[in-house]
């Protein structure tokens, strides 16, 4: 079951991209988009980083942190965010214990087949950690000017 609006967001550490640890608490005080993908370099998930990607300065003007999450390792996600000049981090979850404590880790099907595996959903969190949107039904073209029109509903809210 994932949070719910209103709910803190689950603290927790993962490596970046470069192998760095990154600490959402670490990011108080700021606006974060924290999204959930399957896997780097399949279509949608490109096509989301894209977007977000090319919508970068209009959520570094709303003073919003984007940091993406998939199981994929950090070396992986280092060649995905230089194959498509990602300017935001990238984090880790080889163990997928936080995918599992944000509800985005379950059952799909695809195809006629069931599995296991990421469902591609968001959370917009607020300077004092607690999500202000839970976004379930993630279009990859259209998110991130879905998450900026909101961004811009809410005010800035920022901390310096």
């Amino acid at each position: 079951m994932p949070p719910k609006e209103g709910d803190r967001a689950p603290d927790f550490t993962l490596p970046d991209q470069d192998g760095a640890a990154q600490k959402l608490s670490s990011y108080r005080g700021k606006w974060v988009l924290l999204y959930f993908y399957p896997k780097d370099d399949t279509p949608g998930c490109t096509r989301e980083a894209c977007a977000l990607r090319d919508e970068h300065a209009a959520f570094k003007r709303l003073g919003t942190a984007v940091l993406g999450v998939s199981p994929d390792p950090p070396r992986k996600h280092a060649r995905f965010a230089a194959k498509h000049e990602l300017p935001f981090t990238l984090l880790s979850d080889e163990e997928r214990k936080v995918l599992r404590a944000y509800g985005v880790w379950g059952k799909k099907k695809f195809m006629g087949r069931e599995f296991m595996g990421v469902h591609r959903r968001s959370f917009l969190i607020d300077p004092e950690g607690t999500i202000a949107r839970y976004y379930e039904k993630v279009k990859p073209d259209a998110h991130a000017a879905e998450v900026l029109a909101d961004r811009r509903r809410l005010g800035k809210g920022t901390r310096s």
